[in-house]
């Protein structure tokens, strides 16, 4: 795919707190990216430096391989939607919807095609005049997107417009918005600090922390091969160990020795070994290179999470099977099972 948006060196200083340090990251035509961390990370104002609503403090940002650092947000090819989707309570939605075309001054009878088709693409096509006010978050959502949308811009920013809504109906617009990004094919920028989210919906994720770019992959690299700590501590629940790579595809952590899939590693180098609670088996205490003791076990709806206390530590598994507490219990590992990471200083 074809790079779309370029950002190279990108900085930010908010007075003497640098919230960018350095961003470099290229954003292809027809993809759905999602900037993902904790609150604070700066993707917010990745985002908004896109958008063009601020500039930023050293750094290029290119569209179509043109510097647009300079450019106001009305004359660049972007959209945005909104958490808080200010919408124009005094319009139908309609109006909300043609607003954009409106404003341009084109025919009327192309905004009538336009905000129908859009309409439509979203599932509100007979909703056109409804009081916006009246609606669901969820049909509130849409609308947004729709009124982003009509004006045909290159690149849809969304800055967590699923924050809003309830559990339920986060999950079908999740299916929803990812329909929408293929069926016109263009290019999502999404930012979220969900996880589950940007596994779901993502071509890549862009994983950030304080400032910088942990990883970027696809949501299954992100998770199966975190690249440090803070990856494999953000993404999902992980068991993470301090254990010593022996030479390759042989790792020690908790006094026992343990077959991997890894190498590359100076010999017994110290790393950080992750071990997803989903690959930790539960069987008799004779079959396990571990063993220890059930001290909690709680019902999640499709698995059990069972915490096993062994000599050196607690690990978290989940299991269909359940396993009552204080029964002793032994625990295995596959090759596949376990990931080993170089030692990071989160």
């Amino acid at each position: 795919m074809e790079k779309i948006i370029e950002l190279k060196n990108l900085t930010k200083n908010f007075g003497d707190q640098q919230v960018l340090k350095g961003i470099n990251l290229d954003i292809h035509q027809n993809e759905f990216l999602t900037l993902l961390g904790p609150s604070g990370c700066g993707k917010t104002t990745t985002l908004r430096i896109i958008a063009g609503f601020e500039e930023p403090s050293g750094g290029e940002v290119l569209f179509d391989g043109i510097d647009i650092s300079a450019v106001p947000p009305y004359k660049r090819e972007v959209n945005t939607v909104f958490q808080k989707y200010a919408l124009f309570p005094h319009m139908n939605v309609f109006d909300n919807v043609a607003f954009g075309l409106h404003i341009r001054k084109v025919d009327k009878q192309i905004v009538e095609t336009k905000v129908r088709r859009m309409l439509d693409l979203v599932g509100l096509s007979d909703y056109e005049n409804r009081d916006v006010t009246l609606l669901s978050g969820g049909q509130q959502q849409r609308v947004a997107i729709a009124r982003a949308l009509v004006n045909e811009p290159k690149v849809l920013l969304l800055d967590e417009p699923l924050g809003a809504l309830d559990a339920k109906l986060r999950k079908e617009m999740q299916f929803e918005l990812k329909k929408i990004q293929k069926e016109i094919g263009i290019t999502f920028v999404f930012v979220t600090h969900d996880q589950e989210e940007a596994l779901t919906m993502s071509d890549t994720v862009v994983v950030m922390n304080e400032g910088t770019i942990q990883q970027i992959g696809s949501p299954i690299d992100i998770y199966n091969e975190p690249e440090n700590r803070f990856v494999a501590g953000f993404i999902g629940e992980s068991n993470i160990i301090d254990g010593i790579m022996n030479e390759d595809f042989l790792v020690t952590f908790d006094d026992v020795q343990f077959e991997c899939v890894d190498n590359g590693f100076p010999r017994d180098e110290p790393v950080d070994v992750v071990l997803r609670p989903e690959d930790i088996d539960i069987v008799k205490p004779e079959e396990g290179k571990l063993q220890g003791v059930v001290r909690s076990v709680t019902f999640k709806g499709v698995h059990y999470e069972i915490v096993v206390e062994t000599r050196h530590r607690k690990y978290r598994i989940h299991t269909t099977d359940f396993c009552a507490v204080d029964t002793p219990v032994g625990l295995t590992l596959t090759p596949d099972d376990i990931h080993v990471m170089w030692k990071t200083p989160y």
